[in-house]
């Protein structure tokens, strides 16, 4: 299986940029795990709608037909570490071989994509910036494999 994390725009910090290289560096012990980068430069267009409706068109032809796609959006579920963990290992078990987790834009997603998604996760009902989203989800994706086998990273 490979976990691809899509993002939208490039992370300025080269901070967040260690962290994140960081934990997939330690994924990628578990499974192959990419970050896949939609430069904003490529966007060419102004207005929020329009701004989300051409992301949407570049995120979509990175998406494969059988790829399972997970917007990280704020009206999506919430899990504890212990429950996110128990559900990847559930999309293991079900044989999926791509996951797509998507870190959208400023002003989120298309239409379009909601309606190609799997599902949705939120990470908190507050708001964060995409570039700190990117640290967030790869150290609770992280710690999400630790979980699923048992190494003493979580504690409870």
């Amino acid at each position: 299986m490979k976990i691809t994390l899509l993002l939208v725009g490039k992370t300025a910090s080269a901070d967040i940029r260690n962290i994140c290289a960081d934990y997939t560096k330690r994924i990628n012990h578990y499974t192959k795990m990419e970050e896949v980068v939609i430069e904003n430069s490529a966007v060419k267009v102004t207005g929020a709608q329009k701004v989300k409706e051409k992301e949407g068109e570049l995120i979509l032809k990175k998406i494969a037909p059988g790829d399972y796609v997970i917007l990280l959006d704020d009206k999506g579920k919430e899990y504890t570490s212990t429950q996110f963990a128990n559900y990847l290992e559930g999309l293991f078990n079900q044989s999926i071989k791509n996951i797509i987790f998507i870190v959208g834009g400023a002003y989120g997603f298309s239409d379009a994509l909601y309606k190609r998604a799997n599902a949705k996760l939120s990470l908190s009902k507050m708001t964060f910036s995409h570039q700190i989203v990117r640290a967030i989800f790869a150290e609770q994706l992280y710690r999400a494999f630790t979980i699923i086998h048992n190494e003493p990273y979580h504690h409870e």
